[in-house]
């Protein structure tokens, strides 16, 4: 797809030619939404090149207005390598970022948690990533880049020191999916130092580094993975943990784009 023709479509719709930051929202994590004012909405599917989300949680729209003082772009659920979509394309979010010429992207997601010594519901910033399975596509350097979350992670720890909102920092550990993994993966990943294992954020976060914009990732562990305890995986438990946390994600979110 052309960048320019999905911009040049929402700008007729009434979007306004640049914005301070841009947030992609995970699983469970729309609400986020809510909190936007003066607010533009789109539906993806109507937006030139941009394919309709599938997946339960993920609302499928893009938004544009202020959070205080900054203009964002909000993108309500995102495309899954695992969905069907060639990685080039499960990054199309943050190029469209990129041509609005956010300063900064926050990006989110829900996981599992590795880490036996977190808990279901905390929120982690990732400070690491590990990738299995992951290879650049059709001229996609993405394997190649490397990926310095220095400029805004210091800012997100501060953030969250100032608003009294508790943040874990951790390895997030992305994997193609869709099924969930086995024990003996979970096992091996936790050898290998990852805190969490998620399908999502790292193909945004390594496009986000490449096209020079400032990138935070952050994830809402919604359930423990397999074999860390005897409880049975359900997509739909990421709704109740998020609802749990939404107040904190939001306010949290809110404030890192004010210092973007």
């Amino acid at each position: 797809m052309k960048i320019t023709d999905a911009k040049t479509f929402l700008l007729e719709q009434g979007f306004h030619d640049t914005v301070d930051g841009a947030v992609i929202l995970g699983s469970g994590l729309g609400g986020f939404s809510s909190t936007v004012t003066r607010a533009v909405s789109v539906p993806y599917k109507d937006i030139p090149g941009f394919p309709d989300v599938t997946v339960a949680g993920h609302g499928g729209e893009l938004i544009q207005g202020m959070v205080g003082d900054r203009r964002v772009l909000v993108f309500s659920g995102r495309f899954h390598h695992y969905e069907g979509h060639p990685l080039d394309r499960t990054v199309i979010p943050v190029q469209l970022a990129a041509a609005f010429k956010a300063n900064g992207l926050i990006v989110s997601n829900a996981a599992g948690c590795i880490n036996t010594r977190f808990e279901v519901g905390d929120l982690m910033l990732i400070d690491d990533f590990m990738r299995i399975g992951f290879r650049s596509s059709s001229g996609n350097q993405l394997a190649e880049t490397r990926y310095d979350n220095r400029p805004l992670i210091n800012v997100a720890r501060k953030t969250g020191l100032e608003l009294g909102i508790e943040l874990r920092q951790g390895t997030y550990l992305f994997v193609k999916g869709p099924v969930y993994e086995t024990a003996a993966e979970i096992r091996a990943f936790r050898t290998m130092g990852a805190d969490a294992v998620g399908m999502s954020t790292v193909p945004e976060l390594l496009e986000a580094q490449k096209l020079g914009m400032k990138s935070l990732g952050i994830t809402l562990l919604t359930n423990m993975s397999t074999g860390v305890t005897h409880a049975r995986l359900e997509h739909g438990e990421i709704k109740e943990v998020a609802d749990s946390r939404k107040e904190d994600f939001s306010r949290f979110v809110a404030a890192v784009l004010q210092r973007i």
